[in-house]
C-alpha cells in the first residue's frame, strides 16, 4: 500500500470518482433500457417505471456475482498496462460518447463505450501487446450475437402468446399481461444492474490495485465498492435518460402490453446468462434487439427499420469512436503531466 497521500494517490482517487460519475452516467444514459417497454405500452407512468428499475438497478450486483467485473477489471487490458492514468483515459473516452449519443437520442452501448475507451488508451501507450486480445474479440463477437438472440427469443415467445392466446380478447390479453409485464421490467432492470454496473466495478478493484490500495494477487471486488457502485448506477437510472426513452419506447415499433413481456424476458434472458458466463454485452442491444423482434410479430413494416439503422450504426461506431477519444485524452494526461 502507498503510505500517505502523494501526487499518484491523488490521480488514483481522481480516477475512481470518474469511474462513479461513469456509472451514473451509465445508468443515465441507459434507463430506457430498462423502463423503454413498459413505458411504451403505458403499463406504468415514467416515474413509476424508473423508481422500480433504479431500485432493481442497485439490487442486480448483489444477486448475479461479479464474474463480469472480473472480466472488464482484469480481461481486456494486460495487468503491467492496467495503469491509474490508462483507466481514467478510457473512463473520459466512455463518458464523453455517452454524453454525444444521449445528446443526439442514440441508444449505443455504455458497456462497448468503456470497453473501446479502455482500449484505445492503452493502444497509445502499449500498442497490440496492451491488448487481451481474446477478452476483447469475445466483446465483439457476443456484440453481433446478443442483439440476435434477444431478437429470436422475444420473437418465438411473441408467436408463442399470440398462437395459444389468439381468441382471447384483447381486453383480457391486455390486463393480463400488463401485469406481467411489470415482473419482466423488475426482471430485466436486476439483470441490467448486475451486467452494467458490474463493468465499474471492475474498473473500480483496477484502479485500487494499479494505485497500490489493493493486492494484485488476486481480483476481488471489494464491498464497499459493489454498493458504492450500484448506488452510482441506480441514482443514474432514476434520474434517466428521456430523449433514448423517447427513441426505444415510442419511435421502433408501437407496443403492446404482452410484447413488452417478450421483449422484457428476451432481454433479461440473455443478460442472465451472460452474468453467469462473466462475459460483458450491451443491455442496449439485447433490449433493441428484443423490441424488433417483438415488433416484427405483426408484420416487417411493423418496425421503423431506418430507426432502426441508426441504432445500428451507433452500435457499430461505439468501439472506435470512444477509442479515438480516449487515446486524444491519455495523450493530453500525459503531456500535462510531464
Amino acid at each position: 500500500m502507498l503510505e500517505g497521500v502523494n501526487e499518484y494517490s491523488i490521480l488514483t482517487f481522481a480516477a475512481i470518482g470518474t469511474a462513479f460519475f461513469f456509472d451514473f452516467v451509465n445508468g443515465f444514459h441507459d434507463s430506457a433500457n430498462a423502463i423503454a417497454t413498459v413505458v411504451g405500452t403505458r403499463v406504468l407512468k415514467p416515474i413509476h417505471a424508473v423508481t422500480i428499475a433504479a431500485f432493481a438497478n442497485f439490487v442486480g450486483p448483489f444477486l448475479f456475482g461479479t464474474a463480469i467485473a472480473t472480466t472488464v477489471g482484469s480481461g481486456i487490458i494486460e495487468p503491467e498496462f492496467s495503469t491509474v492514468v490508462i483507466i481514467l483515459a478510457g473512463l473520459i473516452g466512455a463518458i464523453i460518447w455517452d454524453l454525444v449519443t444521449w445528446y443526439f437520442g442514440l441508444p449505443s452501448s455504455s458497456s462497448h463505450a468503456l470497453i473501446g475507451g479502455l482500449v484505445g488508451s492503452a493502444l497509445v501507450v502499449g500498442g497490440l501487446d496492451a491488448i487481451i486480445v481474446p477478452g476483447v474479440e469475445k466483446v465483439l463477437v457476443f456484440m453481433i450475437l446478443s442483439p440476435v438472440a434477444g431478437f429470436v427469443i422475444a420473437f418465438v415467445l411473441a408467436m408463442t402468446i399470440i398462437y395459444f392466446l389468439k381468441d382471447s380478447k384483447p381486453l383480457f390479453i391486455n390486463q393480463i399481461f400488463g401485469k406481467l409485464q411489470i415482473v419482466s421490467s423488475t426482471f430485466f432492470s436486476l439483470t441490467h444492474g448486475a451486467n452494467d454496473g458490474q463493468k465499474t466495478m471492475g474498473v473500480i478493484t483496477a484502479l485500487l490495485i494499479a494505485g497500490g490500495f489493493m493486492s494484485s494477487d488476486e481480483f476481488v471486488v471489494p464491498t464497499w465498492v459493489i454498493i458504492s457502485a450500484a448506488a452510482a448506477i441506480s441514482a443514474g437510472t432514476f434520474l434517466g435518460g428521456w430523449r433514448i426513452v423517447k427513441t426505444m419506447a415510442f419511435r421502433i415499433t408501437e407496443l403492446k402490453p404482452y410484447q413488452g413481456f417478450c421483449a422484457e424476458t428476451g432481454g433479461g434472458v440473455i443478460l442472465t446468462a451472460m452474468a453467469g458466463l462473466g462475459i460483458p454485452v450491451s443491455t442496449t442491444q439485447a433490449i433493441s434487439g428484443a423490441i424488433m423482434g417483438v415488433g416484427s410479430t405483426r408484420r416487417l413494416s411493423a418496425v421503423r427499420w431506418g430507426i432502426g439503422k441508426r441504432i445500428v450504426y451507433a452500435w457499430l461506431v461505439t468501439i472506435p469512436a470512444s477509442a479515438a477519444i480516449a487515446s486524444i485524452v491519455i495523450i493530453i494526461i500525459q503531456v500535462s503531466l510531464r
